[in-house]
């Protein structure tokens, strides 16, 4: 979030706003994953949205990037403790987001967060 602001919302969604974090978010809570795990787990993102985004969260607070000192390189993702505290609010949207499909849309929800329970 680059800019200050001193509206809650505003502050929010400048940490989440973008199209796959809510999304990174979650799959992080479950588990610490690698970069092409996380690939996999988001099939529409290109990488070069994946690396900013991963970026941005990591200068945030929101995760933590660990870097093994091997031949590969192995990097791993994981939720910080600032990052965990969003999933509340991640799992509010989730139910709020299937209500509306199936009140106003009729349409039955069916993604990977329907199944999946983060660790709170």
């Amino acid at each position: 979030m680059s800019e200050k602001t001193s509206c809650p919302v505003e502050a929010t969604l400048g940490l989440i706003g973008g199209k796959y974090k809510a999304l990174i978010l979650w799959h992080l809570a479950e588990a610490k994953m690698r970069y092409s795990q996380l690939q996999k787990a988001i099939p529409k993102v290109t990488p070069k949205i994946l690396t900013q985004q991963l970026r941005e969260l990591e200068s945030e607070g929101l995760i933590h990037r660990e870097v093994f000192p091997i031949i590969p390189p192995k990097v791993e993702y994981s939720l910080t403790e600032l990052g965990n505290s969003l999933m509340p609010i991640l799992i509010a949207m989730r139910d709020w987001g299937m209500g509306y499909l199936k009140m106003n849309k009729d349409i039955e929800p069916s993604c990977f967060m329907i199944h999946s329970k983060p660790i709170l």
